[in-house]
Formats: C-alpha cells, sequence, structure tokens
C-alpha cells in the first residue's frame, strides 16, 4: 500500500526549497481577524512578493483561494500552486528572478 502525501508534508518541502534560497517566509496563521482564502505561504525573495497555495493528492484551490492568487498575479506578484508533483516549480520560479 502507498502512503498518501500530507500537505504538510508539501509545505516541509517548501519552506526548505524557500530556507536553501535565503526567501523571507511566513505562514499566515487563521484567526478572526484573517480573510479566508489567504495562502499557506507568503514569501519575499528578491523584493518579489510570492504566495504559495500547497495542495496534495490531487486537491485543488479552493474558489475563494483560486481569486486571491489571481489577484496577487494581477499586483505583478508570483502566486503558485504546489503539490508533489510540482515542487521543483518553487526553487524554478525564485531562480528566474
Amino acid at each position: 500500500m502507498t502512503k498518501k502525501v500530507t500537505e504538510k508534508w508539501v509545505k516541509r518541502q517548501v519552506v526548505q526549497r524557500l530556507k536553501e534560497l535565503g526567501a523571507y517566509y511566513f505562514y499566515p496563521v487563521a484567526s478572526g481577524y484573517m480573510s479566508s482564502g489567504v495562502p499557506d505561504i507568503v514569501a519575499c525573495y528578491k523584493s518579489k512578493f510570492i504566495a504559495i497555495e500547497c495542495k496534495a493528492n490531487g486537491n485543488k484551490p479552493t474558489p475563494l483561494q483560486t481569486k486571491n492568487l489571481n489577484e496577487i498575479n494581477l499586483c505583478l506578484g508570483i502566486a503558485l500552486v504546489i503539490d508533489e508533483n510540482n515542487l521543483e516549480d518553487v526553487t524554478a520560479t525564485l531562480l528566474e528572478l
């Protein structure tokens, strides 16, 4: 039987890549004052705002998450949806900056 990947595992892999590149990052903490649909990880690298939504096992962003990611892109930030199949996109995207 194959063990399923968790979103927590994907987040750890993303953070490992951000640390390797020296990017600033944090996990927004959900609270009563926070808007829904905020990406899992917010980062800054070479003066660029980066938002990363982490998923696993074929899960997709909710419509609200997609809306927020699209708004970030419209503001010329970088918005990524990362899962166990495209982890290399984190490093590749940041190295292109």
